[in-house]
């Protein structure tokens, strides 16, 4: 009982002396994950093979002193594998906590085949709940495979289930141009119906950076954002400008939760 009673004393006078001290003890910083396919992060995300992805600047937007910025993209991946692959999202799903943030971009490569020997990463297009059952030859089983907004909305189940704000971002435009305007992406279209089906917070980066991309030019932007022979992967420029696009839109709309976390 004496014992009791002394380590109950001892602990009341330290918590006095911190209150007195004027000391708080800091909660830990809240993780910003960053998900999606090579546009996002290229290879080591150092720029080593001459391609940036925007996910590898993005934390240069923000206070790391308040939040951690981590990039776990993949290139090569889709929706379907990044989900499906337990290296890749059940890493990610068990280091969230409460209170921690996701941004996921896919699209690029859920135009693939469903059922290759290559990759075996094609999703089925759209946002329904439509499924195929496949033989993966790359698994060796059979394996159900659903849309692409269907996965997207997994994803965010998953980030709510835990607890934390899930963003989904449209996937970044190719240079790739009909007259002088850039094509667009029905993916862009389903990755916002996904978002607002799942309650998730939206960034229209596809119509953000086709907005500067359509203001510079075709010859501005080729020769600035993109090698000559890659359409899809942006050299430094281009990916600085993805990030500080959708930093900027970030900044605009509280709803993200982000906001405070970014640099003034």
């Amino acid at each position: 009982m004496n014992i009791t009673k002394n380590v109950i004393i001892k602990t009341f006078v330290i918590l006095c002396m911190i209150v007195t001290c004027g000391f708080t003890v800091k909660p830990d910083r809240p993780t910003l994950f960053v998900i999606g396919d090579s546009t996002v992060k290229s290879g080591r995300g150092d720029g080593d093979n001459g391609q940036w992805g925007w996910g590898s600047l993005l934390a240069d937007y923000f206070d790391t002193s308040a939040i951690r910025v981590e990039n776990r993209a993949l290139g090569g991946t889709s929706s379907r594998t990044f989900y499906n692959n337990p290296k890749l999202w059940q890493q990610v799903l068990d280091s969230i906590r409460p209170g921690d943030y996701v941004i996921m971009q896919f699209g690029h490569n859920d135009a693939s085949p469903i059922v290759d020997t290559l990759r075996a990463r094609g999703t089925i297009k759209g946002n329904g709940d439509a499924y195929q059952e496949v033989n993966n030859p790359l698994l060796k089983q059979r394996e159900m495979v659903y849309s692409y907004g269907f996965y997207l909305r997994r994803f965010v189940k998953n980030v709510h289930d835990k607890g934390a704000t899930a963003i989904i971002c449209s996937p970044i435009p190719r240079n790739a141009w009909e007259g002088d305007k850039v094509q667009r992406s029905d993916y862009a279209i389903w990755a916002r119906e996904a978002a607002q089906q799942a309650a998730a917070f939206f960034v229209p980066l596809q119509d953000l950076v086709i907005n500067q991309y359509e203001k510079s030019g075709k010859a501005m932007v080729a020769e600035t954002y993109f090698e000559p022979k890659d359409a899809t992967h942006t050299i430094k420029a281009g990916a600085e400008l993805n990030a500080a696009l959708l930093a900027g839109f970030l900044a605009d709309n509280k709803n993200s939760g982000l906001q405070k976390f970014l640099k003034r």
